[in-house]
């Protein structure tokens, strides 16, 4: 038996059906895709974007509960959000923030610790304003990267928020407590965001993937959301961070 009241037990089956999902950067890629799969299942979801007419046509075909176009990174904004919340949800999953690549010599200081300082802010206001919104037993669920774990020239500030987010994410697993919290890291995945951050390179990277990781293919946005909805529904994960990269970080660079 568990003390604590709406955490489901541990010998009975998680089901969707009921539950709601609130996707922060829903409106494509990863989000969209676990917006999808909570649905599937029989979930309801709240989606939100920074792209008014993006969020639309992603919402078309979802009937979500909500929508809500902001910027993740406003930290007041996403306080109101969850303020405005009309009731208590299951789970939240944050996707929103991409990564920042280059050289020290290209670098612009400035971009850099405001990239840095938004993606950790917006971590902790998420932690922060859905404190009163999430049920026990439910999940707050974040996305990272695996990609700079090893050294490479143009990846010092991916690097750092590669070490911070799953120390972020143990502690916030202990403050949030009964609420689970954990961190999928990703390496590359096929979104609109690869396509875009590739610049006419994406073709040749796929390729390049099929060839040399173990499981000989791409990793797709519907590989990370099993992993998500998994992860939302088993009681007994928090604090950790999971892996999905098809194997990429055994290949040598």
């Amino acid at each position: 038996m568990t003390d604590s009241p709406g955490v489901p037990e541990p010998h009975r089956p998680y089901d969707l059906t009921g539950r709601t999902a609130v996707v922060i950067g829903g409106s494509a890629g990863i989000g969209l895709e676990t917006a999808r799969r909570v649905r599937a299942d029989g979930g309801q979801v709240v989606l939100t974007g920074r792209d008014p007419e993006r969020l639309r046509q992603a919402a078309s075909g979802l009937d979500p509960l909500a929508t809500a176009a902001f910027d993740a990174a406003d930290t007041e904004r996403l306080r109101e959000f969850f303020e405005d919340l009309p009731g208590p949800v299951d789970h939240v999953m944050v996707t929103a923030g991409g990564p920042f690549y280059g050289p020290l010599a290209e670098m612009d200081p400035v971009a850099a610790g405001r990239h840095v300082g938004e993606r950790l802010a917006m971590t902790l206001a998420v932690g922060i304003h859905s404190r009163d919104k999430v049920r026990a037993g439910g999940t707050l669920l974040f996305v990272g990267g695996t990609g700079a774990r090893r050294p490479g020239v143009g990846l010092s500030v991916a690097s750092a928020l590669t070490a911070a987010l799953p120390a972020l994410v143990a502690d916030l697993a202990l403050e949030l407590a009964p609420v689970r919290v954990n961190l999928i890291a990703a390496g590359f995945v096929d979104t609109p965001l690869s396509a875009t951050l590739l610049d006419g390179r994406l073709e040749a990277r796929r390729e390049e993937l099929r060839t040399t990781l173990p499981i000989r293919r791409v990793v797709v946005p519907a590989d990370v959301a099993a992993l998500a909805v998994h992860i939302m529904g088993n009681g007994a994960l928090t604090g950790g961070t999971y892996d999905i990269d098809g194997g990429q970080q055994l290949m040598a660079r």
